[in-house]
């Protein structure tokens, strides 16, 4: 960063500075002081998609952009004067765009652990919230950003964009019309190679980052950051991130819910996986990666009747011996990443975010949708107004594929130290009831490690507790130890309040 940059950025970015816009004249002619305006909370990933959605709208200015990182909020904020003709203000404490009246919309893509306390600071603060997913860090959290947007009366969107796809919203409306007959399951993939993020060890945090506002509501890990690389593969630590379940997870989730037509919490849910390969892949039975989410994990969600299995593969997908499931995707290698519904007349596929197959029960295609959406000009329509019903992805929906998400990883967390053989892992398996052939997915698991260079019975994978949840209450019914990890232990002043608190 140069040293004149680096003299706005201190300006402007200091606890106590003020903001303040001059009025200007925006895109299409029309007066910023008509346009709403935007502020931007994490803009060093997924943030300059959102940068980019609003600059494509001309009902809204972006004004200010929040990064802990002084040389990305900067550098984004040259870009947008490049292409708005306005400069946004950077700073570094969130709080700072909250207090100014000038924002009318907070749109935030910050790490895991900050996206609950970001929306309900916003809307506390009059500020309507687009939020990625997952729209929380854990269960609680989006309870009470569901009390904070009716409390409020904010509108918050959440970044399931495939809520606004038409051929997704296509799709759906065939399933539930009964397009492929009853249909009770639906199986969720994400089977996309993830490297391992480096060895466990000591490393410095950036010199442009703030690390006490970057860390909030976590425990401040100082001097001690363990992973190589400091942006991103927070996602597999869970102190930040929530793995591939919680990452991509929700996606596929909330279009396996919507397409069954579910809209509560499971009642019963059970995982089993681990962090595996990345010792086979360097012939060192003493390598322990920097992560500590699950790559490889199998989730099941039983709703009584009806079901949804999530599989995360993060190791070798190059090549599958899943005959159906490469029938399905119309591929035996590569990434598969969508949603398979079984019905009892024939399956529908989304297998991309603007495109799903109808196949008939001999696995024909008989029926394409597709068409892609306009996720945050709904939102921002929605803003316009005032309905909360003119929302394609609010928080509730966001909460609810969030919470399945949490729900599988607290199933594993508890007992990821509970190291099982195959055999063991299927003889308990058989005693779960479940609309999946729970065999068979533990079989193709078991393939796909093996043809990673894994021996499941050596690198043994985890069984995770089976446990019973209260939809309406939102509580484990037989296990104590699993209703501690429905919220966090939040670091003072970053306290996410619980719902009745907001």
């Amino acid at each position: 960063m140069n040293s004149l940059n680096r003299r706005r950025f201190l300006k402007t970015s200091s606890a106590g500075a003020a903001l303040a816009f001059a009025p200007a004249i925006g895109r299409a002619g029309v007066s910023a002081n008509d346009k709403m305006g935007v502020a931007v909370v994490g803009v060093n990933g997924r943030g300059s998609s959102h940068i980019q959605e609003f600059l494509r709208d001309d009902r809204v200015e972006i004004r200010v952009i929040v990064d802990v990182d002084e040389a990305v909020a900067n550098q984004r904020c040259d870009d947008i004067e490049k292409k708005q003709g306005t400069r946004p203000t950077p700073v570094a404490d969130m709080r700072q765009a909250f207090d100014s009246k000038d924002i009318d919309i907070v749109s935030t893509a910050t790490p895991n652990h900050w996206h609950a306390l970001t929306g309900i600071w916003a809307m506390q603060a009059g500020k309507d919230a687009y939020i990625e997913k997952p729209v929380c860090h854990n269960v609680y959290e989006g309870t009470a950003l569901i009390a904070a947007a009716r409390k409020y009366g904010r509108m918050c969107q959440v970044g399931t964009q495939c809520r606004s796809s038409q051929a997704i919203i296509d799709a759906v409306a065939f399933i539930r019309s009964g397009g492929i007959g009853d249909v009770r399951f639906a199986r969720g993939l994400c089977y996309k190679r993830r490297k391992s993020i480096g060895a466990l060890g000591n490393y410095e945090i950036p010199s442009t980052v703030n690390f006490d506002l970057w860390s909030g509501p976590a425990s401040y890990t100082d001097p001690r950051l363990t992973r190589s690389r400091f942006h991103y593969d927070w996602h597999w630590q869970r102190h930040y991130g929530n793995g591939d379940l919680g990452n991509q997870g929700p996606h596929q989730t909330d279009i396996a819910r919507w397409g069954l037509g579910i809209d509560a919490h499971p009642s019963r849910i059970i995982s089993y996986g681990g962090r595996l390969g990345y010792r086979a892949e360097r012939n060192d039975d003493s390598y322990v990666d920097a992560g500590d989410t699950a790559n490889t994990e199998v989730s099941i969600y039983d709703y009584g009747d009806k079901c949804i299995v999530f599989e995360t593969r993060g190791l070798d997908v190059a090549e599958s011996a899943d005959e159906e499931l490469n029938k399905l995707f119309k591929s035996t290698s590569g990434n598969k990443i969508g949603v398979v519904f079984y019905g009892t007349e024939g399956y529908v596929v989304q297998d991309s975010y603007s495109h799903c197959y109808v196949f008939d029960k001999d696995m024909n295609v008989v029926r394409e949708f597709k068409g892609g959406g306009e996720h945050f000009m709904n939102f921002v329509s929605a803003c316009e107004s005032r309905r909360v019903e003119d929302l394609n992805a609010d928080v509730r929906e966001g909460h609810l594929s969030a919470g399945i998400s949490h729900l599988g990883n607290i199933s594993y967390y508890l007992a990821e130290k509970n190291l099982l053989t195959v055999a063991d892992i299927s003889a308990e398996l058989a005693k779960i009831p479940s609309l999946d052939d729970n065999e068979a997915t533990l079989q193709r698991t078991v393939q796909h490690l093996q043809k990673s260079g894994v021996d499941p019975d050596r690198e043994m994978m985890a069984l995770g507790a089976q446990l019973d949840f209260d939809p309406e209450k939102e509580v484990f019914t037989n296990n104590d130890a699993a209703n501690a990890l429905l919220t966090r232990e939040y670091r003072a002043p970053y306290i996410c309040p619980l719902a009745d608190k907001v």
